[in-house]
């Protein structure tokens, strides 16, 4: 493991701070996606939140009240021993239509808060610049992604809040899962898929505009401080063929190819020779300016950060079982034991992964998100004796630093996900707990949002202390 590696967790904006009507932020898509049955064709871009029924509850406006209540939880991200803090922007509360000439002050002075607070108890800021995240009324106005207008709307974002937090902030991230985009259209880039459109080559065309954006971003923050570490983003997990049948390894390639189109293009600067051939076999001709390419091909990004849940499987018999994994379809692994949500559980498949990306790309790399999502059961006492967390996170540590020890894998940092319980970005739900932190809230938005610790949070405070050495559960 490197000296100067960062142990911390993770959250997002868009899941946790709520305040959605405070300090002038202006209604961004999570504001519009909602619990239950609607939440997942919402998501998808195939059902207008517009014509939702006038009852449907919205859980990411309020989410935890991290807005009031980020102090405390600070002070907790401390005593567990936090070297650094991945954590969103919302872009609406800097820019409340994305429209402004000026940045919004009071969202700005949130920020200076909240970055003041973590540099107060030296925890290092790691700020995702777009985290499923986009002012609604650039959705509405423009249609998100698919319009070129959203990369210039997004670079004055980007210059407002790089230039302002010059010298507080050096790691920021562009797109969250940027890959994220062809499976949750709408959740990840504010798309809506209309009857009779080409699916493909609007998801497409949305890509190239935030790769462009991304490049571009790259480009300004570097400009702007020299010592910027700017990284891209994908949900990783590689996918294994369920045989050693070759139309199973070949499908297995092809699906590992659809999450490496996005960092290929961020890591090497060029469109891959197979991504430029699906294109031309789809149809698929992609609108861009003259020095799109060029931008891109010279402006890489300096890391690669990943979210790590779960390994894939593929098989191409038509027959068994479907696996649960976040939102991307996968056959069962017989060899491989699943969470409460059908997740698949495979702590070597973050060692598989991270050579797969640290062979392919030869840049550090970032674990940004990592975790197990669970019920836990609040004990009369106030305690949440969450052994399965433990064990789930210990192995998944043992198989990251047996990827950097053992297998010369440089790696940044490790900042497991949902470090306080947040609201599930897929389900809309707070009973999927990932955190070490419980917060007193329930699926249907009621509780305090008292918060304490689980013996989670004294296993992990003890893992910092001893940089990863002491792993036990006592």
């Amino acid at each position: 493991m490197r000296k100067d590696f960062l142990w911390g967790g993770a959250t997002a904006a868009n899941q946790c701070e709520g305040g959605w009507k405070e300090g002038g932020r202006g209604m961004a898509i999570v504001d519009v996606i909602p619990h239950g049955a609607d939440r997942m064709p919402v998501m998808k871009g195939v059902q207008d939140y517009r014509k939702l029924p006038e009852n449907a509850s919205y859980p990411g406006r309020e989410a935890i009240d991290m807005y009031s209540h980020y102090k405390e939880d600070i002070a907790l991200f401390a005593e567990m021993g936090f070297q650094c803090y991945r954590f969103s922007f919302s872009w609406s509360r800097i820019f409340p239509t994305g429209e402004e000439a000026e940045p919004n002050e009071a969202g700005l002075q949130f920020y200076d808060d909240l970055v003041n607070e973590l540099l107060k108890y030296q925890i290092e800021p790691v700020v995702t610049l777009c985290h499923f995240d986009a002012p609604i009324a650039l959705v509405e106005k423009y249609g998100s992604w698919k319009n070129r207008k959203m990369i210039g709307f997004f670079l004055k974002y980007c210059d407002a809040v790089i230039r302002h937090f010059k010298g507080r902030i050096r790691y920021w991230i562009t797109f969250n899962e940027i890959n994220m985009l062809m499976h949750l259209p709408f959740m990840g880039a504010g798309i809506r898929l209309e009857e009779g459109g080409d699916e493909l080559q609007i998801k497409y065309q949305a890509a190239h505009h935030e790769l462009a954006a991304s490049a571009m971003a790259v480009k300004l923050a570097h400009e702007i401080n020299r010592d910027a570490q700017v990284g891209c983003m994908l949900a990783a997990g590689s996918v294994y063929p369920y045989s050693c049948n070759p139309v199973d390894v070949w499908e297995s390639m092809k699906k590992d190819r659809e999450n490496y189109f996005f960092t290929d293009v961020q890591v090497r600067g060029k469109y891959p020779a197979y991504a430029v051939k699906y294109m031309e076999q789809q149809g698929i001709q992609i609108a861009m300016q003259d020095a799109d390419l060029e931008i891109m091909e010279k402006n890489t990004v300096d890391f690669v950060a990943l979210s790590y849940y779960n390994s894939r499987c593929v098989r191409t018999d038509g027959q068994g079982e479907a696996s649960g994994g976040n939102v991307f379809a996968s056959a069962k692994n017989p060899y491989l034991e699943c969470s409460q949500w059908g997740w698949p559980i495979d702590p070597l498949g973050l060692r598989i992964t991270l050579n797969a990306l640290y062979d392919r790309y030869q840049k550090p790399l970032f674990v940004v998100e990592n975790g197990l999502g669970a019920v836990d059961v609040l004990e009369a006492d106030g305690t949440v004796h969450d052994d399965y967390r433990i064990d789930y996170l210990r192995s998944h540590i043992r198989a990251m630093m047996a990827a950097a020890d053992e297998d010369g894998v440089d790696l940044i940092g490790y900042t497991p996900w949902g470090c306080i319980d947040l609201i599930s970005a897929t389900t809309g739900e707070m009973s999927k707990r990932y955190g070490f932190i419980y917060v007193d809230k329930n699926d249907n938005g009621e509780g305090t949002l008292k918060r304490l610790r689980k013996k989670s949070f004294h296993w992990y405070r003890d893992v910092i202390a001893s940089n990863g050495q002491n792993l036990s559960l006592e």
